[in-house]
């Protein structure tokens, strides 16, 4: 049982990281002053007849402090591209020169950060709520296991294994708030 119980938490830890590393790539898409090509990569194009990632079709960089690059590998979906990051929702304004497109970051107003710290909050919420989700199936089985006759998983087990699964839980949440706080803190100040 033990075997199996290390198993189960091994998975647990994994999803648990997975959900972690979706908040991050999320906070790296979220506008801060500096200019960042990840706050492009979450733009999807439509492009060859299909929706597609920006990064399979240009290259993002940093030009400057407030300015972003985007070499756009074929000409014939430069529009497309340049309208996907129009509509993108992060307030854009990019500008076509040839197969290059350059995407000068505006200044953040206190409205749009304090909007931006509400999104991050949200984004912080669900990963939260997407660990917890881990925390009850790993909860589930250990209780399934303390059920099955066959099982030789004692009450003392399945009560040690149980606080495992949410020490383990609450040391997930609180690097997800220590990432929302870093996160905050970096959209205020920029």
């Amino acid at each position: 049982m033990a075997a199996d119980f290390a198993a189960l938490k091994r998975d647990l830890q994994r999803r648990m990281d997975g959900a972690l590393e979706t908040l991050k790539k999320e906070f790296a898409g979220l506008r801060t002053g500096r200019a960042s090509p990840a706050l492009l990569e979450p733009i999807r194009v439509e492009a060859y007849g299909t929706n597609q990632p920006l990064t399979q079709l240009a290259n993002i960089g940093v030009a400057g402090p407030g300015l972003l690059s985007v070499q756009v590998w074929d000409k014939s979906v430069v529009k497309n591209v340049e309208v996907a990051i129009r509509d993108s929702g992060l307030g854009l304004n990019p500008m076509a020169e040839g197969q290059v497109i350059r995407v000068p970051l505006p200044p953040l107003t206190q409205e749009r950060r304090n909007d931006l710290v509400k999104t991050a909050g949200k984004y912080a919420e669900a990963a939260k709520v997407a660990m917890r989700s881990v925390r009850r199936d790993g909860m589930e089985t250990v209780k399934a296991w303390e059920k099955d006759k066959k099982s030789e998983a004692s009450q003392d087990d399945v009560k040690r294994w149980s606080d495992e699964i949410q020490k383990m839980t609450d040391a997930q949440i609180k690097t997800v708030d220590t990432t929302l706080a870093d996160k905050e803190k970096d959209i205020r100040t920029s």
